[in-house]
């Protein structure tokens, strides 16, 4: 490797012939061409696929087999062994097992997915919910988790519901911007119904309302998972994982909700102050370079509820969610607009 240096810097750098290298090295003018052409020794090149004589044209039906395998139960698929008799007894193959396990194992590994590692770029953000238990007022109960993170800096945001639903989605959304100070510009999500009315291919989606009336209010930009690739918004997914096995273990003893959201508001403020491995500032001070790329928040945040029309019975109730509500007598048999908040509803008439 010395050497190669050297020839590299005296003909490149200094300005000496080939002819004078080749008298004073022996080297063949190959080698040298080689040598200048690559900044270390390449090794050896095929200049061809190797040729194999003797498994090549069972190739096709090994590969045929494996595909075939792809239908049928884990348990009732070939192996290797199988695969050699059958290629044996069916199509005269007159080698060994050993270069038929090597074509099946060449031939599988052609067919397995392959990840790259996302890119998290200042200003976007992933959002999920997740599940824990909490002890409230005494008692235990299921509880709902909203969490929104930047990837960038693995700032987040968590705050807890009775349930996931419209009014929580968008309310989780409204605190998050709030903590944050800005609107993501972009944010990744899964296929909830919250969003997503109907999956027309691959990465086209029909939207709900609701989350129209979201993304006009804070204009930011969405993209959706492919169905089943949660790996796509992985930071999200491990947040949520840190913050049951963190945030909620023991299990919290609360009040109420306004107790528990401000005990996770505190945790995921105390946060920022971390540093992840790897990097050489907080996450409050990464935040930063985050709000570069966020945008500003409207000066009135949105209406978080999820409305709906109804009509007034001959009893003065309006069915909402599965719940009665009752309105004065005079507006039975009225339409009426019904707004549905995360801690109360709203009927106007």
């Amino acid at each position: 490797m010395d050497q190669w240096y050297e020839i590299r810097r005296r003909v490149l750098v200094q300005g000496v012939s080939r002819r004078q290298i080749i008298r004073e090295t022996g080297l063949h003018w190959k080698t040298l061409k080689k040598i200048l052409k690559y900044s270390e020794p390449p090794g050896y090149r095929r200049t061809a696929p190797i040729r194999k004589p003797k498994i090549g044209p069972y190739l096709f039906h090994i590969a045929q087999i494996l595909e075939q395998d792809k239908a049928v139960p884990k348990k009732q698929r070939h192996t290797i062994q199988r695969i050699w008799q059958r290629l044996r007894t069916e199509y005269g193959f007159t080698g060994g097992i050993t270069i038929v396990g090597e074509a099946v194992r060449e031939l599988r590994a052609k067919g397995k997915e392959v990840f790259m590692p996302l890119v998290h770029r200042p200003g976007e953000a992933q959002a999920d919910f997740g599940q824990a238990a909490v002890n409230i007022n005494g008692r235990l109960r299921p509880v709902s988790f909203f969490v929104m993170v930047l990837p960038h800096s693995d700032a987040f945001f968590v705050m807890a519901f009775p349930s996931e639903c419209t009014e929580t989605f968008l309310e989780g959304h409204v605190r998050a911007f709030e903590f944050f100070g800005a609107a993501p510009r972009r944010i990744t999500y899964d296929n909830t119904r919250v969003c997503v009315s109907k999956i027309i291919g691959s990465r086209e989606r029909n939207l709900t309302a609701a989350f129209k009336h979201l993304l006009s209010h804070y204009l930011f930009d969405y993209h959706f998972c492919l169905v089943r690739r949660a790996n796509e918004k992985g930071v999200v997914e491990g947040i949520v994982r840190f913050a049951r096995q963190n945030f909620f273990v023991p299990v919290p003893q609360v009040r109420d909700f306004d107790e528990l959201n401000r005990y996770l508001r505190e945790r995921c403020r105390d946060d920022l102050a971390r540093k992840l491995r790897g990097k050489a500032w907080t996450k409050g001070q990464l935040l930063a370079e985050d709000h570069l790329e966020m945008r500003e928040l409207p000066l009135d945040p949105l209406e978080a509820c999820r409305t709906e029309s109804g009509g007034a019975n001959s009893l003065s109730l309006v069915r909402f969610d599965t719940n009665d509500y009752s309105v004065p007598v005079p507006y039975a048999h009225h339409p009426v607009l019904v707004k549905g908040f995360t801690d109360r509803s709203f009927l106007r008439c």
